[in-house]
């Protein structure tokens, strides 16, 4: 793989800087190579940590000036970037400030369902939708993927003969999908937004890898889709497309008016608020560092690429599909010597991925490997990786 042409150079990583960072993701599981947790190994954009640089230099580590409404400047800088990267407008007097994505998806699920309520979910799916789900006290309504010649779908037909036998109270979408990267095209969203309103159902539209979709394709805001309305609270931030989810800042905007009413019943403080740090990331992010996205999605639309050349040659029987969105690979090894605990197998020779069946159903003999890295460091992941194989 060349060299990236652009000025900040994703493919070149010193590794010394890697092993020396404080964060989860290289100190967790060290000495293993680290190709799990959904961080990026690259450094933010210089015009983020500029701004936070400045931020700090001034000496203003106060409370961050808020509106009426109790939002910071971000909220603006959010619907912009929404206008330019997605042709939506959100409706600002309907977004609100959140410290994660999980913790939204929580609060929506506090004020609109009961014990033992229907929550339709994707599977595989990102696990804390798992953990959320059973702490309200309710119960899972998968969908599974079918992932056959390299393309994953859905049977929503399924979803809807079922949900008349079997009632549901909410659909969490993540699109584009975790783990498989799957981006959800205009015709799959109408479709589930009629089944949606057909039975009832409030969605939650976590959209956290919105900006990182890959060739050519669109991603579309479930928002924008005209039988959603007045159903869908869509969940996102800017930690992963600019590698700074330790900062924690989300957004939501929510068009439900039972959602908005639930929350307004709770008390003030119940959920806390955005620090200043996380919401001025979040500003400049949104505001000024759009030739940095536009280059970090071309690398790793690169490194998907290599992934599956890697993949190809040199883990025999390992089988993974072409994700259209996200730097995260879905690998099936049922059909190999480890494929009752590929996890296992890969950690022993040296590897943390991430173990497929924390994804739920469909899980089984699955990992998930994170390829935003170097190339050299991707090569010697998945050297390691064929050890186990051998």
């Amino acid at each position: 793989m060349e060299r990236d042409a652009g000025p900040h150079d994703f493919g070149s990583l010193d590794r010394a800087w890697l092993e020396s960072k404080s964060g989860n993701k290289w100190r967790k599981h060290a000495p293993l190579l680290p190709a799990w947790v959904a961080d990026m190994d690259y450094r933010p954009a210089p015009k983020i940590t500029a701004h936070l640089q400045s931020v700090l230099d001034l000496g203003d580590l106060g409370y961050p000036a808020r509106d009426e409404k109790n939002r910071t400047r971000a909220v603006g800088a959010f619907v912009h970037h929404m206008e330019r990267r997605h042709g939506w407008s959100p409706d600002t007097d309907r977004i609100r400030e959140w410290n994660d994505v999980v913790q939204a998806v929580q609060a929506v699920l506090h004020v609109v369902t009961s014990p033992g309520d229907g929550v339709v979910v994707h599977v595989p799916a990102y696990p804390p939708f798992f953990s959320a789900i059973e702490q309200t006290g309710c119960r899972m309504v998968p969908v599974p993927a079918r992932i056959e010649h390299g393309a994953v779908s859905f049977d929503h037909d399924a979803l809807d003969s079922l949900l008349s036998r079997e009632p549901a109270r909410v659909m969490i979408l993540c699109n584009p999908q975790n783990p498989t990267g799957h981006v959800f095209t205009r015709a799959e969203l109408e479709h589930l937004a009629d089944i949606a309103a057909r039975h009832g159902l409030i969605i939650i539209s976590d959209e956290i890898h919105a900006d990182l979709v890959h060739d050519g394709r669109t991603h579309v805001p479930m928002a924008t889709v005209p039988a959603a309305a007045g159903r869908t609270v869509t969940v996102t931030s800017a930690s992963k497309s600019f590698n700074l989810a330790g900062l924690r800042y989300a957004v939501t905007h929510c068009d439900a008016e039972q959602v908005e009413a639930g929350w307004a019943r709770l008390p003030d403080h119940l959920f806390g608020a955005t620090n200043i740090m996380g919401a001025e990331a979040a500003w400049a992010s949104w505001t000024l560092a759009g030739g940095w996205l536009d280059d970090v999605v071309a690398h790793l639309g690169r490194m998907r690429d290599l992934t599956l050349e890697l993949v190809a040659a040199h883990l025999p029987g390992v089988r993974v599909h072409r994700p259209g969105a996200t730097y995260l690979a879905w690998l099936d090894c049922r059909e190999t010597p480890i494929a009752t605990d590929p996890y296992a197998a890969f950690r022993a020779a040296g590897v943390e991925t991430s173990e497929g069946t924390g994804f739920g159903p469909g899980g089984e003999g699955h990992v998930r490997l994170n390829f935003a890295t170097s190339p050299a460091l991707l090569e010697e992941i998945v050297s390691r990786m064929a050890g186990a194989l051998r």
